[in-house]
């Protein structure tokens, strides 16, 4: 029986983590009893936390957790090392923002055996075209620094078989900002099986969009540096 651990990282998103819930357990329930939804609280100021321990007695195969501020790439990267310990045969990551469709999870699952990485791209954006640039724009800089062409790099959509994750999260250092992106450079740089999917990506459902020019630019520059440092590596 194939054990499947979806990994949701949560930050401030009490306005949305009840539906998140709800709409993603119905997917580890539709795979089997043995998986489970792990949701981390990334040390909210709100009561993301509070809302998550409060549905677990609704939704059994929920398994909430919480721990200090460290940031998107530290919490996908604690909760990978949650499911692997914990004994998943595979992990899918997505977000707790609610942009992504739930039931488009399954033209992923039916391609398991493959991966590797199999991964969403953005096909239907409707989140901004703030969002876009940085997409686009983080396309490039990956081509640039480490001469690999990835169609949507930094996508919350995304399934790996754990023992093969595992191997691969060896590579990156701890916290590492931006751990789906170079988790997707190290499978493409490794010749991994790598796939993607187009899906649907929707506006934030709930919440203040934090996304602003500034801040494109401040994590553009800091991007730059650290996949610079960790280029040699790959």
């Amino acid at each position: 029986m194939n054990k499947l651990y979806i990994v949701i990282p949560a930050y401030n998103e009490s306005e949305n983590i009840a539906e998140v819930i709800k709409s993603w357990h119905k997917i580890v329930a539709g795979v089997n009893a043995k998986s489970r939804l792990v949701v981390i609280d990334d040390g909210s100021k709100d009561n993301t936390y509070e809302i998550m321990t409060g549905l677990k007695a609704r939704y059994p195969q929920l398994i909430p957790l919480t721990k200090g501020n460290q940031g998107h790439g530290g919490t996908v990267l604690y909760g990978y090392r949650y499911a692997v310990k914990a004994g998943a045969d595979y992990i899918f990551q997505t977000d707790s923002d609610g942009q992504t469709i739930p039931e488009e999870f399954w033209q992923l699952w039916d391609q398991r055996e493959k991966a590797g990485l199999l991964a969403g791209y953005r096909h239907r954006r409707e989140d901004g075209w703030q969002r876009l640039i940085v997409t686009k724009v983080l396309q490039l800089v990956v081509f640039g620094c480490f001469h690999v062409w990835i169609t949507d790099a930094n996508v919350p959509f995304r399934l790996m078989k754990a023992d093969e994750l595992k191997q691969v999260m060896k590579q990156i250092p701890p916290n590492y900002h931006l751990a789906n992106v170079m988790m997707s450079v190290l499978y493409k740089k490794q010749k991994r099986y790598v796939q993607f999917f187009p899906i649907t990506f929707r506006p934030r459902q709930g919440g203040e969009n934090s996304i602003n020019m500034k801040k494109i630019m401040v994590i553009g520059r800091k991007s730059i540096s650290e996949f610079l440092r960790l280029k040699k590596k790959c």
